[in-house]
């Protein structure tokens, strides 16, 4: 069985050092591990399990508990065409993603995760992931938007907690005392071989215990599962630990970063005045469900049975309709709310069959319901809300991570934390749990191959934590008042719509926001909150420096100044 730390917890002492206890300050360095893996979404777990299978020892460090990750709140599911006979299914699959990512793509990655999804996805059927089952004995497939065929498998309308809950019994379940889930405890920066030349690797991570103590952590191998960055921004689907800390780590580093400036936001986030973003999954419009605008939703009921697609205002900017893909969507929306002034517009099920999308989307109609709003009866109010982050930690076909084109040894970067060229400049609807599962099966198996044994015997090599004579950070006020103030310049000038006096406002702003950070940063002890904030501000700074560099609209990325 695994150890699982959480705070509280008497068996935390079997693997922390008995100065984490004492007042007066000791260096904390814990055991060594094969692999430390920073994240506990599908690919940190997926990664995790099949490592410590095969004998390596594990330490997973997650900064919540075990499900609070993105993938635990992905709705919709995972795509892929599961007959590989079937190649113009996957011919389809490969096209819809090239057109989806705007040309941006790397075609030879594209096609090398849409031939490998039907293994990965029986990787996850043996795991112990229950997808929905047809009337026909076959799995049911969802159509969503950008897609032209039924190719996505899902576990009703959470699909990602389903993963997730498998991912966690497997690994409770079935793995020996090599493999640790630290709970609670954040990674603060990763420790390189030889400073100033990241390029030959990594050999630790800098970790902070709930206690506020920062330990030490050899790791022959460092794999960053971290998720994304939602929390930038006002609206966001994301849960609150998506706060780009892989990204801000590997960019310390000297890691190469790239595509920042595409920032998927989802187009049919909950759109009410209480401020929560839950998320209407695409599925949804999948299964019918159409878009209007409040004006469009009166004049169709003002109409006896009319299609209510024939009022939609997305056939004015996608022949696909509501199921266009999310940049579009997501930017027509915006533009229509801005037309009208209204906080919203509508997504519409009156018309389909409400007893079938009870069934099928049972977490939604819950949720829907303690607003008062009843699915197949009532419009639902929705807006588009940050959502994904296509770019990342640029990495190999293994998901290693770079410097200048070149590898660093020994670190990793799988899921949304990377930047594989998947998705190129807009990420196609469930291609990223298709993505983290593929990415992270590569990368595991890499390491496995390819683990250091002389340098596992040499590891103990590495350097602590910085002094531990700085000062405790009583006030956390003015950090929460410049988390929200980089939230919200984030939110109206590095948003769906851009341009370049606001792309060049923020980078004052978030400067300012830098330079008041960075002084609390050197003169303080760590603290989840500043670590959180000092993070976000990093890969703040790099959306605005690639959204500024960038020269031409392209899929996520839509500046106004650039219109011909």
């Amino acid at each position: 069985m695994p150890e699982v730390f959480r705070f509280g917890s008497t068996k935390i002492l079997d693997w922390m050092p008995l100065g984490a206890f004492m007042e007066t300050p000791q260096p904390l360095l814990m055991d060594p591990v094969d692999v430390a893996v920073i994240g506990s979404g599908i690919a940190g777990l997926f990664l995790a399990v099949k490592c410590a299978k095969a004998g390596l020892k594990v330490a997973v460090i997650t900064k919540k508990e075990i499900s609070t990750s993105s993938t635990n709140w992905a709705q919709g599911g995972i795509a892929g065409v599961l007959d590989t006979d079937n190649k113009e299914a996957l011919e389809m699959h490969v096209r819809d993603t090239l057109e989806c990512g705007g040309g941006y793509c790397n075609e030879e990655v594209v096609r090398s995760v849409v031939n490998e999804a039907a293994d990965r996805i029986n990787d996850l059927i043996k795991h112990g992931v229950r997808f929905d089952i047809g009337a026909e004995g076959e799995y049911d497939l969802n159509k969503e938007g950008g897609h032209s065929d039924y190719r996505i498998l899902h576990s009703k309308d959470r699909t990602g907690a389903e993963i997730e809950r498998a991912l966690t019994k497997d690994a409770h379940g079935e793995i020996d005392d090599n493999f640790k889930i630290l709970e609670n405890w954040m990674a603060v920066d990763l420790i390189q071989k030889e400073y100033g030349d990241v390029r030959k690797g990594v050999s630790g991570v800098w970790c902070l215990d709930p206690k506020g103590l920062v330990h030490t952590l050899p790791a022959t191998n460092i794999v960053l599962a971290t998720g994304g960055a939602g929390i930038l921004y006002k609206k966001t689907t994301n849960p609150i630990v998506a706060t780009g800390d892989g990204v801000a780590m590997a960019n310390r580093t000297g890691a190469d970063i790239g595509d920042m400036e595409f920032f998927q936001f989802h187009p049919t986030a909950i759109g009410l005045d209480s401020g929560d973003t839950f998320l209407i999954t695409e599925a949804l419009r999948g299964n019918g469900a159409i878009l209007m605008t409040i004006t469009e939703y009166r004049e169709w009921k003002n109409q006896d049975n009319n299609n209510p697609d024939n009022f939609s205002y997305m056939h004015n900017y996608s022949s696909r309709g509501s199921l266009g893909t999310r940049d579009v969507v997501a930017r027509a929306t915006d533009s229509e709310m801005k037309k009208s002034g209204d906080k919203h517009v509508l997504l519409v099920t009156e018309h389909l069959d409400a007893k079938k999308l009870v069934i099928k989307f049972p977490t939604i109609t819950q949720k829907l319901e303690t607003y008062g709003i009843k699915i197949g009866f009532d419009a639902i109010p929705v807006t588009p809300a940050a959502h994904y982050m296509v770019g990342g930690i640029i990495v190999n076909y293994e998901g290693q991570a770079k410097s200048n084109g070149h590898i660093i040894t020994n670190l990793y970067a799988i899921g949304e934390v990377s930047c594989t060229g998947l998705h190129g400049a807009n990420r196609l609807a469930s291609n990223s749990l298709l993505e983290a599962v593929v990415y992270s099966n590569r990368a595991a198996e890499s390491i496995i191959n390819n683990i250091d044994l002389d340098y596992k015997n040499n590891i103990n090599d590495v350097p602590m934590w910085r002094a531990e004579d700085l000062d405790i950070l009583v006030e956390h006020a003015p950090l929460r008042t410049d988390l929200e103030a980089l939230r919200v310049t984030m939110s109206s000038d590095v948003g769906i719509v851009k341009s370049h006096s606001r792309l060049q406002r923020a980078k004052r702003r978030i400067q300012h926001i830098s330079d008041e950070v960075e002084m609390i940063w050197k003169t303080c002890k760590p603290t989840q909150d500043l670590v959180e904030l000092r993070n976000l501000i990093d890969v703040a700074k790099l959306v605005v420096k690639a959204s500024i560099s960038r020269d031409d609209n392209i899929g996520l990325h839509y500046n106004k100044d650039l219109e011909n």
